[in-house]
């Protein structure tokens, strides 16, 4: 989600990245990098000091502040090889009790690695229910698989080898 985010404020976006861990949110809000990344380091200290990208811990007040939300959580293997999708179940609860609390259009945009189906099978209903609102009429949900590799993640943003968005 770092690269994401501040190669996306790199490109003129306002960005605000949310994340649970303190002390991530610390590390960007004072242009230093979470991660280990070629040129991150220098990106994310421009754009927070163009103050095109904060972070924060408050999923509900990200949501009040923006048009769009990237799902970039962590989908870790079981030991029977399927995806623990704990963390994008949680960020979809948060997002859709947010998106309730607000009158304006919001979209939902999952880059996680997920197995296809996971969008509609799994994020709409949890969104809907929290929300209480229909996808579509109170807010937007699409996936957009991440092909951002360890090493190379920020050439691989601006240069992708494809990409690929369901609605």
């Amino acid at each position: 989600g770092a690269v994401t985010a501040a190669c996306l404020a790199e490109r003129g976006f306002r960005v605000v990245g949310v994340d649970v861990n303190p002390s991530k949110v610390d590390m960007i809000n004072q242009g230093v990098t979470p991660i280990v990344e070629e040129r991150i380091g220098d990106i994310i200290r421009e754009v927070v000091e163009a103050k095109q990208l904060t972070a924060c811990g408050d999923v509900a007040d990200a949501i009040a502040n923006t048009d769009a939300s990237l799902v970039c959580v962590g989908t870790p293997s079981r030991s029977n090889g399927d995806l623990e999708l704990t963390y994008v179940k949680r960020v979809a609860e948060q997002i859709g009790e947010a998106i309730a609390k607000k009158d304006a259009y919001h979209t939902v945009i999952l880059r996680s690695t997920v197995l296809p189906g996971t969008t509609e099978d799994v994020v709409l209903p949890i969104l809907e229910k929290h929300s209480g609102k229909k996808v579509g009429e109170g807010f937007g949900l699409c996936f957009n698989p991440e092909f951002l590799r360890e090493g190379s993640s920020v050439k691989d943003f601006h240069a992708p080898p494809f990409t690929l968005v369901g609605v």
